[in-house]
């Protein structure tokens, strides 16, 4: 049985091929550090906890989130096609057609939409709705134009954070001080995050001629100045929620640590560029974010 499966043809696929190609397409893992962040954040600042309101924000975040992911896809597969890492997504390969993968990413797009106006709040829904957008028609696009779009990227993905401040809040949802500052966290997080996975693919993305580092000369000095720069920033910016009395010492010195640990291995690389230690700074920034929202969200 698991022979016939697996050697379904791309032109006539199994039902079994497709389904995987289906999951495949919502980035499924991606998607749900995104949905952790919403509800680390709802945790955060949420007065009361709702369960119906957690359930309705995982779910709801999780289905925008993979629709975004599925329509990047749709609009890339052509240039998904030239490049190592993406050569065989499930729309490359002729697993999912265009068409069946549009309607799927709709039916997800505007069903988690529903999920998080029915039952958190409208400003939730729309917030997931444009955030869906922002990624899939400005983001997607402006990659292969400019390395602007690494900015306008950033904005889809931390308003996550957003999302699970508002789902917390009553009636129509409303967005406080410290949402703001967890979200201008989790904005410049997007930078030295994208920045450090460009750099060591920079090859690979230079087939589909996509822009990604912040400088158009690619892997140079100013490139890696600003990476090392955005680290810095970063750490500044956790301290923001214990300068505004959100957190207490305990919180902020989790966040200072791991800042410190991110700025030092950031200046490593600054000073001896490689893929190799860009990886390794790569992976640093992706443990920093959701350790120093956790840490945030003790309020300790």
């Amino acid at each position: 049985m698991r022979s016939f499966l697996e050697t379904s043809t791309k032109n006539n696929p199994s039902f079994l091929v497709k389904l995987k190609g289906f999951i495949e397409l919502t980035k499924y893992r991606l998607g749900s550090l995104v949905v952790f962040s919403a509800l680390i954040t709802y945790f955060t600042v949420a007065e009361t906890i709702n369960l119906v309101q957690v359930i309705a924000l995982g779910l709801g975040g999780f289905l925008v989130t993979s629709a975004a992911n599925g329509f990047n896809q749709i609009i890339e597969k052509e240039l998904d096609k030239l490049m190592d890492r993406t050569r065989n997504r499930p729309l490359p390969q002729n697993i999912l057609t265009k068409a069946q993968a549009f309607i799927f990413c709709a039916i997800l797009g505007i069903g988690g939409s529903a999920i998080l106006w029915v039952y958190t709040n409208p400003l939730s829904g729309i917030i997931g709705f444009i955030s869906m957008l922002l990624y899939a028609l400005a983001y997607t696009p402006l990659k292969r134009i400019t390395p602007f779009s690494v900015f306008v990227g950033a904005f889809p993905g931390a308003l996550p954070t957003l999302i699970g401040a508002v789902a917390s809040t009553p009636n129509f949802g409303s967005v406080g001080v410290f949402a703001l500052l967890l979200f201008l966290i989790q904005f410049v997080w997007q930078f030295p995050h994208f920045w450090t996975l460009a750099w060591f693919n920079s090859e690979d993305y230079a087939k589909a001629d996509f822009y990604l580092l912040p400088s158009r000369g690619g892997k140079n000095d100013a490139s890696k100045f600003q990476i090392l720069l955005y680290c810095a920033f970063l750490l500044i910016c956790s301290i923001l929620p214990f300068t505004f009395n959100f957190v207490g010492l305990i919180s902020t010195l989790v966040c200072v640590v791991c800042g410190l640990a991110m700025v030092l291995q950031a200046y490593i690389f600054y000073k001896y560029p490689s893929d190799v230690l860009a990886k390794k700074l790569f992976f640093i920034i992706l443990i920093y974010l959701p350790t120093v929202q956790l840490a945030l969200m003790t309020r300790a």
